[in-house]
C-alpha cells in the first residue's frame, strides 16, 4: 500500500525516486516512514509527476526530505508543475527555488551573488531605519531608554576590553618606534620618531586598532547573544508581549559601545604612546623626559579630537551590524557561527572603509 506514495530505484550511478498518488495530512506518516530508510550515497533523481494531490502538509514533508538530501548530494527534481512550484514557494520562501539544472555559469553565480548582497543591504537599511526610529522615540521618551542594561553592555564592552585595548595598542606603538627609528637614524632625525609615533597613534592607528578588537569581540558577541534569543524564540515572545526589540536589545548595545568605545580609544593613545617611548628608549637612546617635552610640542590638541571623533561613528557601525546579524540567524546552530563571522568581517570592512573615508575628508579641509 504504501508503493503508491512513494517508489525508489538504485543503480550504479544514481537514486531515483518516484513520487505518487495523494502527499496529504493522511498519508505524509506513510511516506516519511519510506523517505527515512533511503540511502542517499549518490546523485538522487526525483520524479514528482505522479503526485495527483497535494496538500501543505505534503509539501512540507517534501521540503524537509529535499534539503535534508541536499546537504549530502546532489539532487535534481523533475516532472513538478506550476501549483506544486507555488506551493513550495509559498511555503518555503527562504528557500531557493528547485533547478533542473545542476552547475551553474559563472555568470548566474555572480548575478545571484549581486542580487544576495542587493537583498543584504535593502534589510540593513530597513534595521538602520528602525533602529533611527527607536533612538528617535527615546529621544521624545527618555523614561524607556533601560539604563541599566546600558551601563551593563558598557562594562562588559568597555571595561572588560581594558586588557587586551592595552596589550594591542603597546605593541602596535613599540612596532612604530621601532621600525621608524631605523630609517630616521641614518639621517640623524632621530628626536622625529615621537613625532611619528605620537601623530599616528592619535589620529589614524589607535581609533582603528580599537575598533577592528571591539568588532572582533564586542561584535560577535552582539551577533551570538542577539542570534541565540532569536533560536530560542525570545525575540518573538517580547514581539507578542508588546515589547519593541530595537528598544530592548538594539539600543542598550548601541548606546552602551558609542559611549565605551571613545573611552576606550583615549587609553589606546596613552599605551600606544607609551609603547614608543619605550621602544625609542631601548632603540635610540631617547629619555622618556625628552620624549614627553617633544610631545607636548607637535601634539596638538586637534590631532587628539580628530581621532576621538570616530569613536562614535566606529561605535555605531560596528554595534548596529553585530545587532543586525543577530536578527538575520535562522533556527539552527550553524547559522549562528555564520552569521558571527559575517559580522566581524562586515565591521572591520566598515571600520577601515569609514577611517579611509575620514582621511580623505580631513584632508581635504588640510586638518
Amino acid at each position: 500500500m504504501m508503493k503508491q506514495y512513494l517508489t525508489y530505484e538504485v543503480d550504479q550511478h544514481h537514486l531515483k525516486l518516484t513520487s505518487t498518488g495523494e502527499w496529504t495530512l493522511n498519508s505524509v506518516l506513510q511516506i516519511e516512514n519510506i523517505l527515512r530508510i533511503i540511502p542517499y550515497d549518490r546523485k538522487i533523481i526525483w520524479d514528482v509527476s505522479g503526485v495527483s494531490e497535494f496538500d501543505s502538509a505534503g509539501v512540507l514533508l517534501f521540503i524537509e526530505y529535499f534539503e535534508r538530501f541536499q546537504k549530502e548530494t546532489e539532487i535534481e527534481v523533475v516532472g513538478y508543475t506550476e501549483n506544486q512550484k507555488d506551493m513550495y514557494k509559498l511555503l518555503n520562501k527562504n528557500i531557493p527555488e528547485i533547478e533542473i539544472s545542476g552547475k551553474k555559469s559563472t555568470l548566474e553565480n555572480l548575478g545571484k551573488r549581486t542580487l544576495e548582497i542587493y537583498k543584504e543591504l535593502t534589510s540593513f537599511i530597513t534595521f538602520t531605519g528602525h533602529l533611527f526610529y527607536a533612538m528617535f522615540h527615546t529621544f521624545i521618551k527618555p523614561s524607556d531608554i533601560r539604563i541599566k542594561e546600558t551601563v551593563y553592555h558598557i562594562h562588559q564592552s568597555g571595561f572588560n576590553a581594558i586588557v587586551i585595548i592595552a596589550m594591542t595598542s603597546f605593541l602596535v606603538g613599540m612596532v612604530i618606534s621601532y621600525q621608524g627609528s631605523v630609517q630616521l637614524a641614518k639621517f640623524g632625525a632621530d628626536i622625529f620618531i615621537v613625532d611619528t609615533v605620537a601623530l599616528s597613534i592619535t589620529r589614524e592607528l589607535g581609533p582603528m586598532i580599537t575598533a577592528i578588537v571591539i568588532a572582533g569581540r564586542s561584535g560577535s558577541a552582539y551577533t551570538a547573544e542577539i542570534g541565540a534569543m532569536k533560536i530560542t524564540e525570545e525575540i518573538s515572545a517580547m514581539r507578542t508581549m508588546g515589547f519593541d526589540p530595537y528598544i530592548f536589545l538594539v539600543l542598550p548595545r548601541v548606546i552602551a559601545l558609542m559611549i565605551a568605545l571613545p573611552l576606550l580609544i583615549f587609553f589606546a593613545d596613552i599605551m600606544g604612546i607609551f609603547g614608543g617611548m619605550v621602544a625609542s628608549k631601548m632603540q635610540l637612546g631617547i629619555s622618556m623626559t625628552q620624549f614627553i617635552d617633544r610631545v607636548y610640542e607637535v601634539l596638538e590638541v586637534k590631532h587628539y579630537l580628530l581621532g576621538m571623533m570616530k569613536g562614535p561613528v566606529f561605535a555605531f557601525l560596528i554595534a548596529s551590524v553585530g545587532c543586525f546579524r543577530g536578527f538575520q540567524v535562522s533556527f539552527n546552530t550553524e547559522s549562528i557561527g555564520l552569521h558571527t563571522t559575517k559580522s566581524v568581517v562586515n565591521g572591520i570592512f566598515l571600520v577601515i572603509a569609514f577611517d579611509a573615508l575620514f582621511s580623505v575628508i580631513f584632508t581635504e579641509l588640510g586638518l
